[in-house]
């Protein structure tokens, strides 16, 4: 923890200490810096704002609603700007965590509940992934191809091709490329997700990458790229594609959008979702699904010949024998009626005793409130000809005398 927190909080600075000593243990050191970080920041708004506290224990939900409202007035990234929701979200899930497992963890310097609840995080936006069309993107390869820089060409070609992320392609070693049969692949290292795996490397990635390796100093520190000699990282790769989109003419481009580039254009062209997920290393094939639900070539094609056949509808006073389509004959041939746990198949031109099961039940009784009601039902029971409902109807209505007919 920070000197000045410490000397500011010491008891609440030792306890986020031991957290996140504890958390090391099991946590890449990229997470627990990001923990030292937010836990950083919220014990300084303690020290700033409630100098009462002395420990994690002394803090209750008063502490965290005027932590939220301060979370919330901060300045974002643009000056004049306001922190996105997401970032909020972070703060808040870091702080909440912290106080979960020092409750578990019995620590007695632990609250005696978590101050934080689940409706304090905003929700998660279940936002598209964004990608390149293919226009876009060949506009973006073909000023890539005109670069001078190898180093920037080679970074931009991997990316657009293998859809690795941009802290996988920092952490390729020079050992990655490896020959398997008449196949080059692409050992990608242990990342976000704890696993590796081995991806097919395109001909023109294996001449470049080849060419790549006859540069001096190509493989200085261990790794299968480096930039003037020190290993690549993703601030070097973004500006590199920067550079290219702006000769491109193009507006920003995230590395992880070429990422999402690839998986789209691959699922336009018929490649399964398993191999799209190995591809990509996705853990969870909910998170190829995500792809799917932007880029299924099956149902643009089956809503644009849709499209074509209703069009071709608009100018005909007459309309065809099958203007109505086989989905539409059949939900209107049977009669699916929801229930609490089912359907009733039954068809519309069938009685059901049981749908007039209230009204034929010894206790049930009604009044002239009721009679419009009653009207109505008589008349969808004559318009359905379900007979039986009809004649029920009509006693009703005969019951509530003869002024109703």
């Amino acid at each position: 923890m920070r000197a000045h927190l410490a000397a500011a909080n010491p008891g609440l600075a030792e306890t986020i200490d031991a957290y996140l000593d504890q958390i090391a243990v099991s946590l890449r050191p990229s997470s627990v810096e990001h923990a030292t970080s937010i836990l950083g920041r919220f014990a300084g708004f303690l020290a700033e704002s409630h100098p009462d506290v002395s420990g994690a224990a002394d803090i209750g939900r008063g502490h965290i609603e005027d932590y939220k409202r301060w979370l919330a007035a901060r300045e974002g990234r643009k000056p004049g700007s306001r922190p996105r929701p997401s970032t909020v979200r972070t703060n808040l899930s870091t702080v909440r965590m912290f106080f979960e497992r020092i409750i578990e963890w019995d620590w007695p310097d632990a609250p005696a509940r978590v101050p934080i609840f689940s409706g304090d995080i905003p929700k998660r936006d279940e936002a598209l992934p964004k990608f390149l069309d293919d226009p876009t993107f060949a506009q973006l390869m073909r000023a890539a191809r005109s670069e001078q820089r190898f180093l920037t060409r080679l970074a931009v070609e991997l990316l657009a091709r293998t859809g690795m992320r941009v802290g996988e392609l920092c952490s390729l070693e020079a050992d990655a490329v490896v020959r398997i049969g008449d196949t080059h692949w692409l050992r990608i290292p242990v990342g976000k997700l704890h696993n590796d795996r081995y991806i097919p490397l395109h001909p023109q990635l294996v001449e470049m990458l080849a060419e790549w390796d006859q540069t001096p100093g190509a493989h200085a520190s261990g790794f299968l790229l480096t930039n003037n000699g020190q290993p690549l990282n993703r601030h070097a790769v973004t500006r590199m594609l920067n550079r290219i989109t702006k000769k491109a003419g193009l507006p920003h481009v995230h590395p992880h959008q070429l990422r999402h580039t690839v998986a789209t254009q691959a699922i336009n062209r018929g490649m399964s979702l398993e191999a799209i997920a190995a591809l990509l290393g996705h853990r969870s094939m909910d998170m190829t699904m995500v792809y799917a639900r932007i880029a299924d070539r099956t149902v643009a094609d089956e809503y644009f010949a849709v499209t074509e056949k209703v069009e071709a509808l608009y100018g005909q006073t007459t309309l065809p024998a099958d203007a109505e389509g086989p989905n539409m004959a059949r939900l209107r041939r049977e009669h699916h009626r929801m229930l609490g746990n089912g359907y009733c198949t039954r068809p519309v031109e069938l009685d059901c005793a049981f749908e007039t099961i209230c009204e034929t039940c010894t206790y049930f009784t009604t009044s002239i409130q009721f009679r419009p009601t009653l009207r109505r039902q008589l008349k969808d029971a004559h318009r359905k000809q379900q007979t039986g409902r009809e004649q029920l109807y009509q006693r009703l209505l005969d019951d509530l005398g003869p002024e109703n007919h």
